[in-house]
């Protein structure tokens, strides 16, 4: 708030702003310095939550590789895919089974068994239903009720319309609105009116009663105006799939896609179609999801890695809204670059996670199980390097590196062992740490980042209204001192502003004065 009237140099001649802003520059320094440390700190919170979404990613792949499942990934082969195919599900047990398939599930499907009226006129517009489908003698109005099968229950409908106005498209319309499990379509290419069931199975209808004017039905076998093979009050029913899986014959399903013993069938073709599927483990799929969960690794420690080794360039604070405006944007861009680089270099909580994760790697896991011969020698897969996956020769840069024939190979012939490897200590109730699988200690590893970068610097998705981590804490004090320092200048910019404002008067006055006596001195020479 200003205090005085503010006179710049009127009666002096002063350039009283220059001067100002001279004066205030160096009380500003204080200020600027606060605004540049916050700047600092929300640069490195910034940085922290970076970090914190990087870890967060990881930590579901960690999770995934702490279940047994994720390492018994089975692959399933069809001998006659023209017949059924399949897919194994984690449960499904190696073997070669024999499917025959007696008969398809199958729905209702009825069209037009001849060419209908064609839909349009000379004029080329559609034509109502009386005048694509009775010559004279159309009746006012037609109605029917159709019943299908849908949601596990029965569902029924009556239809009316009106010949004179509705169309064929409208019939088509209404059918589908209806929600019965029956679809309807018109190809006005064919000129042929088309109900089918929505799905497969025995449950599956179409019933038409109350046709009057058999619009959809026919009483008596003979056409219905749409040529469809419908009997009034009479079921159209679809049909279950019949196969036979190993020994067991005759096994029903609504579905041609039906799960038995953890291995899911498509059944593509009846009338005793026969096929063997094989069922293997996916040592591949294990491969590559191994492969997947080192790469994820590398990127995470190389994140963190970039920030603890990033070089510190202290000669470029954060800009000053002075310093901005003598800059080129090219030139603003280069510096701040060089002002938030390094800020985590060296960072105690980054150093404690990088190393946390960088031993957890390499450790070795007591207990494991199984193990393969090779050279006559017997190889426990208790570590990741014996599986292939090893540390690079720069040992600083915690990265992994892959040894693929290896890795397959313990994949191959230690199954269990891999699966202890990554996973052991799940089900199995207090263990100790240094029987705990990789991936278990990594997760438990990963979380305990995650929490200390939370602390550290909160959440960016976070909405409280208070930012309570630490860096949160530190913003909000100097938030408070940018406001005592900004109010105490502001006083302090008064205060110069009346002190020149009282000179400017004085200076004012005295000219007032020296003009006065002037003027009596000129008066007395006459």
């Amino acid at each position: 708030m200003i205090t005085s009237l503010r006179i710049g140099g009127l009666a002096s001649g002063i350039d009283t702003d220059s001067i100002m802003k001279d004066l205030m520059r160096a009380h500003k320094i204080p200020l600027q310095k606060l605004q540049q440390e916050r700047q600092i700190l929300e640069w490195k919170q910034e940085f922290y939550r970076e970090i914190n979404t990087s870890l967060r990613t990881f930590r579901d792949t960690a999770f995934n590789m702490r279940l047994q499942g994720t390492f018994m990934t089975k692959s399933a082969a069809s001998s006659n895919e023209g017949a059924v195919t399949a897919k194994a599900n984690n449960s499904a047990h190696p073997g070669s089974y024999t499917v025959k398939v007696h008969n398809l599930a199958t729905g209702v499907f009825k069209g037009s068994q001849g060419e209908l009226a064609g839909i349009r006129d000379e004029e080329g517009n559609i034509k109502t239903l009386a005048q694509q489908f009775w010559d004279d003698d159309a009746p006012e109005k037609i109605s029917f009720t159709l019943t299908g099968f849908k949601g596990g229950k029965e569902k029924s409908e009556t239809f009316t319309f009106n010949t004179e106005t509705n169309t064929i498209f409208e019939v088509v319309a209404w059918i589908n609105n209806a929600d019965l499990g029956i679809k309807a379509s018109y190809d006005a290419d064919l000129n042929r009116f088309f109900l089918s069931t929505e799905s497969v199975g025995a449950e599956q209808k179409i019933l038409v009663k109350n046709d009057e004017y058999n619009f959809l039905s026919s009483n008596d076998n003979g056409d219905s105006l749409l040529k469809l093979d419908l009997l009034t009050d009479a079921e159209a029913k679809g049909t279950d799939a019949k196969f036979d899986f190993g020994d067991v014959i005759g096994i029903e399903s609504s579905s041609n896609t039906v799960t038995v013993n953890g291995i899911t069938l498509e059944l593509k073709a009846g009338d005793g179609a026969t096929s063997t599927i094989t069922v293997a483990s996916d040592t591949e799929a294990v491969f590559n999801t191994i492969v997947d969960f080192v790469n994820q690794y590398n990127a995470l420690m190389e994140t963190i890695s970039n920030k603890l080794y990033e070089k510190r360039y202290p000669d470029y604070p954060p800009l000053t809204d002075e310093k901005r405006e003598q800059l080129t944007d090219d030139q603003i861009e280069k510096w701040t670059e060089k002002a938030r680089s390094g800020l985590l270099r060296y960072d105690s909580i980054l150093s404690d996670i990088y190393n946390r994760l960088r031993t957890t790697i390499s450790s070795v896991v007591s207990g494991v199980s199984g193990g393969y011969m090779e050279g006559g020698k017997l190889v426990k897969t208790d570590n990741l390097a014996k599986i292939g996956i090893n540390t690079t020769a720069d040992y600083m840069s915690a990265k992994l590196e892959i040894n693929e024939d290896q890795l397959r190979k313990a994949i191959e012939k230690d199954p269990q062992g891999i699966i202890d490897l990554f996973t052991k200590g799940a089900g199995e109730g207090d263990v100790s740490d240094n029987e705990l699988g990789i991936a278990r200690r990594l997760y438990d590893n990963v979380n305990y980042g995650i929490n200390r970068l939370m602390e550290k610097a909160g959440n960016a998705s976070d909405f409280k209204l208070v930012d309570e981590s630490v860096i949160g804490g530190e913003i909000s004090d100097i938030d408070d001192r940018i406001e005592t320092t900004e109010k105490r200048l502001q006083q302090l910019e008064d205060r110069y502003w009346r002190q020149f404002t009282a000179m400017e008067r004085a200076i004012q006055q005295l000219n007032s004065q020296s003009m006065w006596l002037m003027q009596q001195f000129g008066m007395g020479g006459y």
